[in-house]
């Protein structure tokens, strides 16, 4: 059972930076992908990047490449989520996801409660 908190969202302004930060707690999350999702007002919820269990590959939604960078650090159970030149469009309430797949039918899929980002023009 994994517990997941983000933190570090807020308002900010046109080209302005945040740097978002999921903690787990209750088990380790060394071996599961950690994933950045979010979802705006008016949009279903949309992945918007992910970091393999060892940090070797990433991927990133076209909207947010060369802007947004992913990393964990396994030895904190933690994941982060820098967002740079963040533009109105990135406006949401993102959401930190940790996932692996079981055996047989089975798989680990927990979420958090997400964290608020107002980026205003």
């Amino acid at each position: 059972q994994v517990q997941l908190v983000e933190s570090g969202g807020g308002s900010v302004r046109t080209g302005e930076s945040l740097r978002l930060s999921c903690t787990a707690s209750g088990s380790s999350i060394n071996l599961y992908q950690m994933a950045w999702y979010r979802q705006g007002a008016a949009s279903r919820r949309e992945l918007v990047a992910t970091i393999s269990s060892e940090g070797a590959t990433n991927y990133y939604e076209d909207s947010v490449k060369g802007r947004f960078t992913i990393s964990r650090d396994n030895a904190k159970n933690m994941a982060f989520l820098q967002m740079n030149d963040l533009k109105p469009e990135d406006t949401a309430i993102y959401i930190c996801n940790a996932w692996k797949l079981g055996s047989y039918v089975d798989e680990y899929d927990y979420w958090g409660q997400g964290a608020r980002v107002l980026v205003s023009s």
